[in-house]
């Protein structure tokens, strides 16, 4: 399977802001924080006002990488968007959310959305029951996800689900410490959403 294995901390310099892909070593060791400038020579050159094109694209790029998704997988999601009646933007953001490997980060499980998604590969939970490794499989209203009783002892785990208490879930899902699972309540909308993005240029960049 086809996944990014250059460095994360190159991504969030060239975004200009933390997308917190590694984890507790963003918030203590952020290389944004020591170098803020985008990485490469051109850094250090005078920049031109970045045209609409520019800024259309950039927004889908750091959507894709909040996300940990490829292009490819990225376009069927849009796809999936446009079939949907209501805002294409708010839809797309909708389905991002809705994704195993969100969920699980979501619930503080996963320190960071690829952790999280590791662990969703390696069939640490169910699904209404059911054994799920598909990070990419969506959830829906009345879904119920679960941690595998046979995995609540490994350290990660242990760690991700002491984290629970500490992360605010949203209000969309129903975390049940007792059976260490959670109910999807709804599907988000864009006030449930925290992602710092504008959906409209990701939009309109696929609209070209």
């Amino acid at each position: 399977m086809a996944r990014y294995t250059g460095p994360v901390c190159k991504l969030c310099r060239r975004e200009g802001m933390k997308l917190y892909l590694k984890a507790e070593r963003c918030i203590t060791k952020c290389t944004i924080e020591r170098r803020p400038t985008p990485p490469g020579q051109q850094a250090t050159t005078r920049r031109r006002r970045p045209t609409e094109f520019a800024l259309q694209w950039r927004e889908k790029q750091k959507l894709r990488r909040i996300y940990g998704v490829l292009e490819a997988q990225f376009r069927r999601h849009f796809a999936e968007a446009e079939r949907r009646p209501g805002s294409t933007g708010e839809n797309l953001l909708q389905i991002l959310e809705s994704r195993m490997d969100n969920v699980v980060y979501r619930l503080g499980l996963g320190g960071s959305r690829a952790q999280a998604r590791q662990l969703v590969r390696h069939g640490h939970f169910t699904l209404n029951g059911r054994k799920l490794n598909i990070p990419s499989a969506l959830v829906k209203p009345g879904d119920v996800v679960a941690l595998k009783e046979s995995s609540r002892e490994l350290e990660l785990i242990k760690a991700g689900l002491e984290n629970t208490g500490q992360r605010q879930i949203p209000i969309w899902l129903a975390w049940d410490a007792a059976a260490s699972s959670a109910r999807v309540n709804s599907l988000p909308v864009r006030g449930d959403i925290d992602t710092q993005v504008t959906e409209q240029l990701v939009v309109e960049f696929y609209a070209r």
